[in-house]
C-alpha cells in the first residue's frame, strides 16, 4: 500500500465532501443612516471586530465571506444594536435564546 496518498487516491465521497466545500456569500444590510455596521455569526465566533461591513454609495453595507456548506446563524450590528436580516433564509435562536438570522449555504 502506498503511504503517500494524494487527492486522486481518495474515494469520490471524500474528494467532494460537503464539509470541504466553501461558497462565496455576500451579506447586504440596508442602513443608510448608520455610522458602522458589523456582521457577527457562528462563522466568526460572534466577534464584533472580525467582520466590519463596507458602506456602499447607495447607503447599503456589504460583507463578502467564504462559508462552509450548511446553515449559519448571524446578526447585523448597526451602530451597536443587533438587527435581524429581513432577507435571511429564516430566523432561529442562539445559545442565549435570542432571535438571530439564519442563512442556508449550499
Amino acid at each position: 500500500m502506498n503511504m503517500n496518498s494524494t487527492l486522486c487516491d481518495q474515494a469520490p465521497a471524500e474528494r467532494y465532501s460537503a464539509k470541504r466545500t466553501r461558497h462565496h456569500v455576500n451579506f447586504y444590510c440596508v442602513a443608510p443612516q448608520a455610522k458602522s455596521v458589523r456582521l457577527v455569526g457562528d462563522f466568526n465566533g460572534w466577534n464584533l471586530a472580525a467582520t466590519p461591513m463596507l458602506r456602499m454609495p447607495d447607503g447599503s453595507w456589504i460583507a463578502s465571506l467564504e462559508l462552509n456548506h450548511g446553515h449559519h446563524r448571524y446578526l447585523f450590528i448597526v451602530d451597536g444594536e443587533p438587527m435581524l436580516d429581513p432577507h435571511a433564509s429564516g430566523i432561529t435562536r442562539n445559545e442565549r435564546n435570542e432571535q438571530v438570522s439564519l442563512i442556508a449555504v449550499s
